[in-house]
């Protein structure tokens, strides 16, 4: 299994407080008509630590509807371990490309335990794993050596990395033992560039079509070509995160008549002057 390509981690659409299944799916639909690899369900971006374990795999479910398993890689997050395994197995009784698996988030373990842990969830797994490497909402950081050991087990095939480290990323991705995609929108162009194998991207609900262009284009040799695509997607790249995400992504997919812009509390829907500068940068990034 190759996750290779452009990924879009889902939000989770929201009317009057409940999931909006039907936006939820029509978006789906939308995104793959767009020509990307797939999407990832329940992650950061589908404010998954805001849904219940039931809510969680409904939205599961009403994706796999709409798109094929091998095409859905699932959030799965938590820092209570026996919890977590029993809701893997429940989300592993669906089709699915892979899980989204973090770090355990304020506990804080040592490396030990990271590794520990990594195994344990690997061990339990019928798909394959991306491990998300986030210190900035985990608050623990990987040790380069521990993150080059632990994407050694067999059932570990990618890293959404958001380490923020670029010695480490160009070693994992030197390795060979996993594939790289940032999750770090900013850094698609280098990622791709240093031989990585794509993202796992919020930003590309937005001109999905032209963050595949961008990749193809890199995979093609056109590097003057793709440096045109990343800069026309530069502006909304750095609007997409004016505000705490989902809120920007959230709100141009509103402006685009795609969802309402609601989020579940205690996140909040964009403020008045970050969708009047959304609204302009989507006017310029246009169509075509």
């Amino acid at each position: 299994m190759s996750f290779r390509g452009i990924w879009v981690a889902l939000v989770t659409p929201f009317r009057d407080g409940e999931i909006d299944f039907p936006a939820l799916q029509d978006l789906a639909g939308k995104l793959l008509d767009d020509g990307v690899r797939g999407l990832v369900v329940c992650g950061t971006s589908g404010e998954a630590a805001a849904l219940s374990h039931a809510e969680q795999l409904a939205v599961l479910d009403a994706v796999l509807q709409r798109v094929p398993g091998q095409q859905v890689i699932m959030g799965l997050a938590g820092n209570n371990l026996r919890e977590l395994l029993a809701f893997q197995q429940q989300v592993q009784t669906r089709p699915l490309a892979g899980l989204l698996v973090p770090a355990p988030y304020y506990i804080r373990p040592s490396q030990a335990g990271l590794e520990a842990f990594f195994q344990t969830v690997a061990d339990a797994a019928s798909v394959p794993l991306v491990l998300y490497d986030i210190p900035y909402r985990t608050g623990v950081r990987f040790e380069r050596e521990t993150l080059r050991h632990i994407v050694r087990h067999p059932r570990i095939a990618a890293v959404k990395d958001c380490g923020g480290d670029l010695e480490t990323t160009t070693a994992l991705i030197y390795d060979g033992h996993a594939e790289i995609l940032t999750g770090e929108d900013l850094q698609i162009f280098n990622n791709l560039c240093l031989g990585g194998a794509g993202a796992i991207s919020v930003s590309a609900h937005v001109r999905a079509d032209l963050y595949v262009r961008l990749q193809r284009q890199v995979e093609d040799g056109e590097l003057a070509l793709a440096r045109q695509t990343f800069y026309r997607l530069l502006p909304w790249l750095q609007a997409a995160f004016i505000e705490p995400n989902p809120a920007p992504v959230k709100a141009a997919l509103a402006l685009q008549g795609w969802l309402a812009p609601g989020l579940r509390a205690p996140m909040q829907a964009c403020s008045a002057a970050a969708v009047a500068r959304l609204r302009e940068v989507l006017a310029v990034l246009g169509e075509g």
